[in-house]
């Protein structure tokens, strides 16, 4: 989308009326109330994408049994679906800094109506794995939001928000927990009354509220003036990119979005990150989504016993979202997230290979949820931070694509242990918690990012980021 005119000159030099000085993204500034409308509907449409992506986890056993497919059918539904889901992914990055941030989440929110109504016509598993994988769409949510709301709080006229951007986005990213809890509820509300298939038609309704409510929010400005640059160069007009690029003191686009992620400036981050979310999902696939089965498989606790824990778990889980958003505000998104991840590889160790009661276990694997799923706060904003305008949204879908090759990994290694005698707990030991060590220091080589931007708007250039050197 190619910046108005008005808002964006189609030439540089300094407007009328600016001193030399200024800095001309003051020209740009959003709303306070464009900035928290932007932040309530970018939690609204997470809670609501993950509660599609929960769902049908949590319903997979009746669509088994309603098809008699056998346990293996079954397995080797999710797997394809994770496969699909992660090609999805990746191609909504490139997708949303091509057409634009507000276009990418229309097409997100849209992504995860259209996967809950058609799951609800399942007839067979083929049919099903098409259909899921464009819940991709939906995952790929968080990484829409982070870059939408990046370049939003860059330019917001919120000073509140501004100073305390990652606490407030840790409340956004926050609706992991939050969906999750509201899919297992309705799911058991509602399944007796309407069915799997109702369940997934009723999911639809609420994603076309956020779709409806979504359309009135505004480009990012940084959008607007990344795709002027772009248009320029595509029409050879470039000195008048250069010019433009130099006055908002950014650098007119030379690669594709793709090849930007892995140029020099950007490669390190991207490979260190990358590592860090695959490894990491060893453990988000042993302790979160397997969280049932290591509790009664590895702890000996009943099952209905271990759905209430796994309730508790999952509220103080989401306490460490907030606590994670702040903290990477207060003492750097990358250092918290390396002493978060560690202190998680501890408690799941000491929660599998000591003798503890239910309410040490509890207290042990709440700790290690805590600091295993709050950290993702920060990494999300920090992952937005790492890259420039013109591939912020494909670097960050990337990254939150990798999961889905971890999740793969890991669960095929667990069922290989498993089948080969290894314990639960083992089991969960050397992959869960291995995997949540491993991806900490993969965050060791990621460098750290100082943002080139300031509360106060006139001081410095709020367009772009800088990665340190150290």
């Amino acid at each position: 989308m190619n910046v108005p005119e008005s808002t964006v000159p189609p030439t540089a030099g300094t407007p009328a009326g600016t001193g030399p000085t200024t800095n001309p993204w003051r020209r740009h500034l959003v709303s306070v109330r464009e900035t928290r409308k932007g932040t309530l509907f970018a939690l609204m449409a997470w809670v609501f994408a993950v509660y599609d992506f929960i769902l049908f986890g949590t319903l997979l056993p009746a669509l088994q049994a309603d098809f008699t497919w056998s346990a293996a059918t079954a397995t080797g539904v999710a797997t394809l679906i994770s496969i699909g889901t992660a090609f999805v992914v990746l191609g909504v990055g490139p997708l949303v800094d091509r057409l634009g941030r507000r276009r990418g989440m229309l097409i997100t929110v849209a992504g995860t109506a259209v996967a809950s109504g058609l799951t609800a016509l399942t007839f067979n598993p083929a049919y099903l794995v098409a259909v899921r994988s464009l819940g991709g769409l939906g995952l790929a949510e968080q990484s829409v939001n982070t870059t939408y709301l990046n370049e939003i709080y860059a330019v917001s006229e919120d000073a509140a928000i501004k100073k305390r951007r990652g606490f407030v986005y840790s409340i956004v990213q926050g609706g992991w927990p939050l969906g999750t809890l509201l899919a297992a509820a309705f799911a058991a509300l509602l399944l007796p009354v309407v069915g799997w298939r109702g369940c997934f038609l009723l999911a639809t309704f609420p994603a076309i509220v956020i779709l409806l409510l979504r359309r009135t929010l505004k480009e990012t400005p940084q959008f607007q003036i990344a795709s002027r640059l772009r248009t320029l160069v595509k029409e050879g007009r470039t000195e008048e990119a250069r010019s433009l690029a130099a006055e908002y003191e950014l650098e007119a686009p030379e690669h594709t979005p793709l090849r930007q992620i892995f140029a020099p400036a950007a490669r390190r981050n991207t490979i260190a990150l990358s590592l860090a979310w695959i490894f990491n999902w060893f453990g988000i696939q042993v302790f979160s989504v397997l969280g049932t089965s290591v509790l009664v498989q590895a702890k000996g606790v009943d099952f209905a016993s271990a759905l209430g824990m796994f309730i508790i778990i999952n509220v103080v889980a989401f306490t460490g979202y907030l606590f994670h958003g702040w903290a990477g505000d207060r003492f750097g998104r990358r250092n918290v997230i390396v002493v978060g991840w560690f202190v998680s590889t501890v408690a799941f160790t000491l929660m599998l290979t000591l003798q503890t009661g239910t309410v040490m276990t509890v207290v042990l694997y709440s700790m290690g949820m805590f600091f295993l799923v709050g950290p993702y706060a920060a990494l999300l904003f920090l992952m937005g931070e790492c890259y420039d305008t013109d591939c912020r949204a494909t670097g960050a879908t990337f990254l939150g694509a990798m999961s889905q090759p971890g999740a793969i990994v890991a669960g095929i290694t667990v069922t290989a242990l498993l089948a080969a005698g290894t314990s639960w707990s083992a089991a969960a030991l050397w992959v869960g918690a291995g995997g949540i060590l491993v991806s900490t220091v993969a965050m060791l080589f990621c460098r750290r990012v100082a943002v080139l931007e300031s509360i106060d708007p006139e001081l410095v250039p709020v367009g772009a980021t800088a990665v340190a050197t150290h």
